[in-house]
C-alpha cells in the first residue's frame, strides 16, 4: 500500500468531481462517484496486501460486477465519469504499481476526461426531460417536436417512456441552445395520424 497513491487518488477524485460539476452540473451523482471511487480503492488496497486469497478477491469483484445502475438511464458522459472514478480507485489501491506509473496513469485518466468532455469538443449543451402529449414513436417527428420545444439543435434524444394509455411520450434531450439568449418554446403538435 502506497500512501502517496492513496492521497493522489483522493486529489484525483476531487478534480474529477469538480470537472463533472462544472460541465454536467448533476450534484446527485457526486456521492455515487465518491463512494464508487473509495469503495474500489478499499477493495483494491485489501487485495494488494497479499493477505487476501485470490479466490476471495475474484469473488469480491464478482459481487461488484453484478451491481447495476438501475435507478435511471445514464448518458454516455456520465458513464465515462463512473468509469474514470473506478479507474482512479483501482490505480490508487494497487501496491505493486510504481509511484510514477500510478500518478501518471491517474493524470492520464483526468486529462482524457477533461479533453473528452470539454465544451470545445461538443459545444455548449443543455439537457431537459420533456413529456409530450402524444404517444409518438417516429424518430423524425420526435426530433422535430423536441427541437421546437427547446428552441435548439438536438444532439441526443432518448425515449424514456411511451404511454399509449395516457397518450404521452417522455424523452430526455441534450441540445445546443439557439443563439440569442433564452429559449422561446414554440407550440407545435404533429398530426396524430403521422405520429403513430
Amino acid at each position: 500500500m502506497n500512501p502517496i497513491l492513496l492521497a493522489g487518488d483522493l486529489v484525483a477524485i476531487t478534480v474529477l468531481i469538480v470537472l463533472h460539476l462544472q460541465r454536467q452540473g448533476r450534484r446527485e451523482l457526486v456521492s455515487s462517484f465518491l463512494v464508487t471511487n473509495v469503495g474500489v480503492l478499499a477493495v483494491a488496497t485489501a487485495l494488494s496486501t497479499g493477505t487476501v486469497s485470490a479466490g476471495l478477491g475474484l469473488g469480491l469483484f464478482g459481487v461488484l460486477s453484478i451491481i447495476r445502475l438501475r435507478s435511471e438511464e445514464l448518458a454516455h458522459r456520465e458513464i465515462a465519469y463512473y468509469f474514470a472514478s473506478l479507474s482512479l480507485g483501482l490505480l490508487g489501491g494497487l501496491s505493486g504499481i510504481p509511484l510514477a506509473w500510478g500518478a501518471g496513469l491517474m493524470c492520464l485518466v483526468l486529462v482524457a476526461v477533461a479533453i473528452g468532455d470539454h465544451p470545445w469538443m461538443t459545444g455548449p449543451t443543455a439537457s431537459a426531460d420533456l413529456v409530450l402529449d402524444q404517444a409518438v414513436t417516429a424518430p423524425d417527428l420526435l426530433q422535430a417536436w423536441a427541437s421546437s420545444l427547446v428552441n435548439g439543435e438536438i444532439v441526443e434524444l432518448v425515449v424514456r417512456r411511451v404511454d399509449t394509455v395516457n397518450d404521452t411520450t417522455t424523452v430526455h434531450v441534450r441540445y445546443r441552445p439557439a443563439r440569442g439568449g433564452q429559449a422561446q418554446p414554440a407550440v407545435w403538435h404533429p398530426e396524430r395520424q403521422s405520429a403513430r
